[in-house]
């Protein structure tokens, strides 16, 4: 099984993608198949972001509760 990427490993193969694409030094193909392969890992960090934010909220949640429940004490 491949190991999971982070987030900072894909923003950094992001970065490079950019930098590559910026300097025009691709012929077409090679421009399109970069592109291809960043707007794929843009889905994949958005897709890590969201899971990150699900979990705050959750956690957020539960100190909130633990706040209020403390306060009745």
């Amino acid at each position: 099984m491949a190991k999971k990427e982070s987030y900072e490993e894909m923003m950094n193969k992001l970065q490079v993608i950019l930098e590559n694409l910026e300097r025009d030094t691709y012929n077409l193909e090679d421009a399109m198949k970069s592109y291809e392969e960043g707007v794929k890992l843009v889905n994949k960090i958005y897709k890590t972001l969201d899971s990150y934010e699900g979990k705050i909220s959750v956690i957020k949640e539960e100190k909130e509760m633990e706040f209020k429940d403390s306060d009745r004490d």
